[in-house]
């Protein structure tokens, strides 16, 4: 819980999305005066406010981040923003990789500029562990979304903040709902590489972490979750004995896919030297911040592959747990 939301209005960017569907109900928790969703699909938000019963503390606003001026109409009076719109699909990215700019570079700075004209108190924007080192299309605009949002704290005003996550476990897009198409159509499980290593969290988890972000932000700060990881073999064979229902389920290994990496980081070596360490998370502080205690001296970067290793059951505990969003 924090204790920025209450009395407060709250806008969400992308709130349609995974992200968006599922921080509402929290924020409905937490006394906010108003709740604005900010999206581009009138179809997801006809269909969000049907699930939503029209409850009046939800404003829906039909949007795109490109337009900085109809960021700054919807901005206005609004105390919080969690930026979550983005282009995110990797492959997509590749074939498209200016759409990823427009979305995910301009679209972030006209949200920083629309937040500090409008007097926007707090801005939480959300990343992802492929900004870091990235060879892809969308982990380089992610970086550079990253970097606009941290340089926009040089103005006085709103605090920024980013915080940065990998795989949301059945979040739209992830491979957990795709393998779970797989079998309901009794086909293999296609597996790009069974080296490959990727984090695993809750929406929860990816929830949690924005609302530490927006209570203990100063302006400046990278804010990462601490996050358990897995072998995709480990997951499609998982999957298949607890939704396919029998020890070993077809797999079949069909090639790394362009734009993607065998094992994904957090954080970088470069950021330990200026990060602290809590006991579910770590946070990256702006270059030359004094003063600040507990750095870690341990330079090693924190990636999928030196990350906690999941077990096939606790894999097998986290399918169970988990919802999938549609």
């Amino acid at each position: 819980m924090t204790n920025f939301v209450s009395g407060k209005k709250v806008l969400v960017t992308g709130g349609t999305g995974s992200f968006g569907n599922h921080i509402v109900g929290w924020l409905a928790k937490m006394g906010p005066q108003s709740v604005t969703i900010f999206s581009r699909d009138e179809n997801k938000q006809y269909h969000m406010r049907q699930k939503l019963a029209d409850n009046p503390l939800y404003r829906f606003e039909i949007g795109d981040v490109r337009d900085r001026e109809r960021l700054v109409e919807v901005f206005r009076g609004v105390d919080v923003v969690f930026h979550a719109a983005a282009l995110k699909h990797v492959p997509q990215c590749e074939d498209f990789p200016y759409e990823a700019v427009k979305t995910n570079i301009m679209g972030a700075k006209n949200v920083a500029e629309a937040a500090l004209e409008c007097g926007v108190k707090r801005l939480v924007a959300v990343s992802t562990d492929k900004a870091v080192k990235p060879i892809n299309a969308m982990g380089i605009s992610k970086a550079m979304q990253e970097k606009i949002m941290l340089n926009a704290n040089r103005r006085n005003g709103t605090i920024f903040s980013v915080v940065r996550y990998g795989n949301v476990a059945g979040s739209r897009g992830s491979v957990i709902p795709y393998f779970r198409q797989l079998i309901d159509k009794k086909q293999a499980l296609l597996v790009t590489n069974p080296d490959m290593t990727r984090y695993w969290l809750t929406l929860d988890d990816a929830i949690g972490l924005v609302f530490y972000a927006l209570d203990h932000a100063k302006g400046g700060e990278i804010f990462v979750r601490k996050a358990s990881s897995c072998n995709i073999m480990d997951l499609a064979e998982t999957m298949g004995e607890v939704y396919g229902k029998r020890k070993g389920y077809p797999t079949k290994v069909v090639g790394i896919r362009p734009g993607e990496k065998i094992h994904e980081v957090l954080v970088s070596e470069e950021e330990m030297v200026r990060a602290t360490e809590e006991d579910d998370y770590f946070v990256i502080h702006p270059h030359g911040t004094a003063g600040v205690p507990k750095l870690r001296k341990h330079w090693g970067e924190f990636s999928s592959a030196n990350a906690e290793r999941l077990s096939r059951k606790d894999l097998a505990a986290l399918l169970e747990k988990i919802k999938m969003v549609d």
